[in-house]
């Protein structure tokens, strides 16, 4: 690493990897060979798709070689996610068999085209004419091999052309070498039924799949019904339900007229399908839905997509867009919910009180209501607000968190303002997460070991940063703001800053104290981006008002100097979490003389899609395999951080018979994680501080890589062996070889550790001097 002033030399630079390469989350898409002739049948296809998995949105590789702007336009309309292909037709020449103007025979080469594909994971083909009458999940799921559904006339040997699943271990230039290979010599057959080229490499070694995934038109001759679990329908033959039909196949070709809709038709039938829709879908078909018919509900369900997005300025404006009725209380709750989202405060209360009228939303919209209020550090109406929630459902937990919040009486200061600092942090609730209870603490250990309201006056970073904080504020000896990840858009939103601090502009400018950044991550996840320039404008302005900058990984320094000019990267500098050198903050601390036999397993749920994509039973069945591995060696418990962790204890024992003992670390106090920590013999955890903090009091770790800041940490500590993918294909293995492996290590991992650490002491002690100089001390 090059030395830049005012930066402290520590680990290399994380290498700048994609989000899924760092958390290993499988990349999956579909794809299809489209020509003009038969880009109706794919028009429906990719309609039966939506209307049949309508939480489904992965990529859509079209394949093609002659498609017009004009068909490219309305495949587009259709499909969020479209990835445009053309096909290399200069080396199907070489093929020694087949007519090149045959459809059928030019799609069976052309089709070979996604073995060359270098981009996903997972690739699963449809042809143009099929449709997708059931949830293919199954097909989501599948790890291994390359999938298909054998030939139903000619035998089981050969797979049936159509639907393939194929892994990455196909989608290889060794596996291609071997289809141009076959293809070259001409030792393989060709004809409509059969994939030829294909078939001959891999002699009928594939995995099967059940009929209904590829159920072939020609089995429901004499005008059969379609069966009812029929996942795919593939109307094979000549005579396409497009084209005019065939005799003798009305029931299934109804089917497929299902499909055959407008613009306009299937945008609204999308709308109405029930469940769960994926949000990049609901966005693209029913935005123009609600611009063409201003419907208020349709405007409510895109809006509430944007929110769960943290797209909250789309999500004010589609529903502003549309005329909302006084008593549609569901999209008035949306709304302010939105609103208060972006900082437009006054109006969201108006829309709030609407929704609060009607019995089925008054709970949640009196929750916002409180949250406003508190929010302004009105703890009076906010506790009066969240009062009236509880009355109107007293299990609404939102509610009663906030009654918790506004009635919670404000720590006494024990110093003087000017022997303080301020300190802007998430300060967390009773049972609230674990790791985030201790940073506060944590981080005001490394100014020293008075961690009282005697040196430090509390600025909850989620509370508005008004003319009276400001004061408050100028008036103690300097501002430091960490840690924890801090850089996230959507924990706590608000529209002044777009992170975590719910600051204004004009009121960071006008702070006139030190400013200090001291460990705070970018915790967005695979999949999670900020879109908006309102967090970069404020990113620019703190890191120009900051004494001093520091970030806990360097995969956040290389994310967070990415959106700055580079005038500023130099004050971009590495100051590790502090709770990864407890051992050497906590004042008296002493490692234990005896540990627990012990392995503490740690699982985190928020925002679950975005964890574990469509692999979760793939990870519960892994965690069994470890968790039976392990447990033949020492005692496996459950540590849970926050309430939503004790999942995994649920689902293992539900799905496969295991019953893990919990803790509920969420009701301990600082002392109580750490000794807690300190005691076992290893942790195995998910959430980022289930990692730091048993590191940081000397416990070997091995991280359930979820979120890219896992990866950043073991990179900066240079042991990236001490992590695993969720989405592993050998999880359970993995993780009962690495973990039994330091068990019989034990006393030399945790030397290593030690070692490990006390290279971020250096650096932590390093960072101190220069913090103490900004202070005067």
């Amino acid at each position: 690493m090059t030395n830049t002033p005012g930066a402290v030399t520590g680990a290399p630079l994380a290498p700048a990897l994609s989000s899924d390469a760092l958390t290993g989350k499988r990349r999956v898409a579909f794809a299809s060979y489209v020509d003009e002739n038969y880009l109706p049948g794919f028009l429906a296809l990719l309609r039966s798709l939506a209307l049949s998995n309508p939480g489904v949105c992965e990529d859509f590789v079209v394949l093609h070689d002659d498609l017009r702007p004009g068909s490219i336009a309305r495949i587009r309309a259709l499909h969020p996610r479209i990835v445009l292909r053309r096909v290399n037709t200069e080396h199907y020449d070489t093929y020694k068999k087949g007519d090149q103007d045959n459809y059928l025979v030019r799609k069976a080469y052309f089709i070979l085209d996604v073995f060359r594909l270098r981009e996903y994971d997972t690739i699963i083909t449809l042809d143009t004419d099929m449709v997708v009458l059931r949830d293919l999940g199954e097909l989501l799921r599948l790890r291994e091999g390359l999938a298909a559904v054998p030939q139903f006339f000619y035998g089981q040997h050969k797979l049936n052309s159509g639907l393939l699943v194929i892994q990455r271990e196909y989608l290889s230039d060794a596996f291609c070498a071997r289809l141009d290979a076959t293809g070259r010599s001409g030792d393989y057959e060709l004809d409509k039924h059969d994939q030829g080229i294909l078939n001959a490499v891999l002699d009928g070694d594939f995995v099967r799949l059940d009929a209904r995934y590829n159920f072939v038109k020609r089995r429901l001759s004499g005008d059969l019904p379609v069966p009812e679990d029929t996942a795919i329908l593939h109307f094979t033959g000549r005579h396409k339900p497009w084209q005019g039909g065939e005799a003798g196949y009305g029931q299934a070709e109804d089917r497929w007229r299902g499909f055959d809709l407008s613009d306009a038709e299937f945008q609204a039938a999308y709308l109405a399908q029930p469940g769960g829709h994926h949000h990049d879908l609901l966005v693209h078909l029913g935005t123009p839905h609600v611009a063409r018919t201003k419907d208020v509900e349709s405007a409510r369900k895109v809006a509430a997509a944007h929110i769960a997005a943290g797209d909250y300025q789309d999500a004010v404006d589609i529903l502003s867009s549309v005329h909302i009725p006084l008593d549609a209380a569901w999209p008035h709750e949306v709304l302010g919910h939105a609103l208060m989202s972006v900082s437009r405060y006054d109006e969201a209360k108006a829309q709030l009180l609407l929704a609060a009228a009607a019995p089925n939303r008054a709970a949640t919209a009196y929750a916002r209501l409180a949250q406003v209020a508190w929010v302004h550090g009105d703890d009076a109406t906010s506790l009066r607000h969240a009062t009236a929630g509880i009355s109107v459902d007293p299990t609404h937990r939102s509610s009663r968190l906030w009654a918790q919040r506004a009635a919670s009486v404000p720590e006494r200061e024990l110093g003087g303002a000017g022997d303080q600092l301020a300190h802007v942090a998430f300060y967390m609730d009773r049972q609230g997460n674990a790791g985030d209870k201790l940073l506060p603490e944590t981080v005001r250990l490394g100014f020293g070991p008075d961690t009282t309201s005697r040196r430090w006056h509390s600025v909850h970073a989620h509370r508005l940063f008004d003319e009276a904080a400001l004061e408050r504020v100028n008036a103690r000896r300097g501002l430091v703001i960490g840690g924890g990840g801090l850089f996230i858009p959507d924990t706590m939103p608000n529209g002044n800053s777009a992170w975590q601090w719910n600051v204004p502009d004009e009121h960071l400018r006008a702070v006139d104290v030190p400013i200090m950044v001291y460990a705070v991550g970018f915790n967005a996840f695979d999949g999670q981006s900020y879109r908006a320039g309102r967090f970069r404008e404020s990113l620019r302005l703190l890191v120009e008002k900051s004494s001093f900058f520091g970030l806990r990984n360097h995969g956040s320094i290389a994310k967070v100097r990415s959106m700055l000019p580079d005038h500023l990267h130099d004050k971009v500098r590495f100051q590790p979490c502090p709770t990864t050198v407890s051992r050497q903050l906590v004042p008296g601390w002493t490692d234990p003389a005896e540990r627990e036999d012990t392995v503490l397993l740690n699982a985190a749920y928020d925002r679950a899609g975005l964890r574990f994509g469509h692999d979760y039973g793939h990870f519960l069945a892994e965690i069994a395999k470890a968790v039976r591995g392990i447990g033949a060696h020492t005692e496996v418990r459950c540590v849970a951080h926050s309430l939503d962790d004790e999942r995994i204890a649920f689902d293992l024992r539900r799905e496969h018979g295991i019953s893990l003992p919990v803790i509920p670390m969420y009701d301990f106090d600082n002392d109580g994680i750490r000794d807690l920590y300190a005691k076992t013999r290893l942790v195995i955890g998910m959430r980022g501080h289930a990692g730091m903090i048993p590191f940081g009091v000397g416990t070997p770790i091995i991280s359930l890589i979820s979120h890219p800041k896992m990866a950043y940490f073991l990179a900066d500590i240079e042991r990236p062996e001490w992590g695993v993918s969720v989405h592993d294909r050998n999880l359970g293995a993995v993780l009962t070889e690495r973990a039994t492996g330091i068990l019989d290590r034990h006393a030399a991992t945790v030397a290593d550790v030690h070692e490990r650490q006390q290279s971020l002491w250096k650096v932590t002690e390093a960072n101190a001097a220069d913090l103490r100089a900004i202070l005067g001390e």
